[in-house]
């Protein structure tokens, strides 16, 4: 998870995301630094658009903290919405693997 940290602090800061700079980033942070893990990170992060990954990862979180309040209905609303939570979830699970396997 370090090394996905180090990219994307990098990307805020507005600096290039290669293999030297994560590697010196991850370094001063006393992270054992793993070249391999290091070069597949940034192969996967080639081409993509990272502040849009954050924003549609920001919108996959958002409808389930946005369901809570739904809930203190009566006992069928209820029902409804641990239903709707359960498909929610399920999609951000997915929604979360795809990403995991983005970033490594």
């Amino acid at each position: 998870m370090e090394y996905v940290y180090a990219a994307m602090l990098l990307h805020k800061a507005g600096g290039k995301v290669d293999d030297a700079s994560v590697k010196k980033v991850l370094e001063a942070a006393g992270v054992k630094v793993d070249d391999t893990r290091v070069k597949a990170l940034v192969a996967a992060l080639d081409g993509v658009n990272i502040d849009e990954a954050i924003e549609k990862a920001a919108v996959v979180a958002a409808p389930a903290a946005v369901a809570a309040p739904a809930e203190s209905g009566s006992p069928a609303a209820s029902d409804e919405a641990k239903e709707e939570k359960k498909d929610d979830g399920k999609s951000e699970e997915q929604a979360a693997a795809g990403l995991g396997a983005l970033f490594g």
